[in-house]
């Protein structure tokens, strides 16, 4: 997962039709995708998970292959979480320490689960 600092995110510029800010209350089955290369969900606090499935459902069953970005209040340590629901890149606040937000990624190197990213889980990845 590419991480970015608040300063290298540029929001989609006004007319830009392959960059989509997606509102967390939309319906990421009904965005159309045509020429769509970033689509950014944003979390307008940590405790509110919209965006996660809205990632999960423009991954799995849209087949989105763009970007899909994190932005709003992004905590690290709901990055893995963030990766295995689709999401390919995460804008960190303010303050926050590239290097400790990487570490989150080392600590928890495999899943038993399939998610977003690998659709089979790992029994079945080995057996294949």
């Amino acid at each position: 997962m590419k991480l970015l600092s608040a300063q290298d995110h540029q929001p989609p510029a006004e007319g830009d039709t392959r960059t989509v800010a997606l509102p967390n209350d939309a319906d990421a089955m009904a965005l159309t995708l045509d020429g769509v290369e970033r689509v950014d969900l944003h979390f307008p606090h940590f405790t509110d998970g919209r965006a996660f499935s809205q990632a999960f459902l423009l991954r799995r069953r849209r087949g989105f292959k763009g970007e899909i970005r994190a932005t709003g209040d992004v905590l690290i340590d709901q990055l893995v979480q963030m990766q295995r629901t689709g999401f390919s890149s995460a804008v960190l606040r303010e303050g926050v320490d590239a290097a400790d937000a990487q570490r989150q990624f080392e600590r928890f190197p495999g899943f038993y689960q399939a998610d977003a990213v690998n659709p089979q889980p790992l029994f079945a990845a080995k057996a294949a």
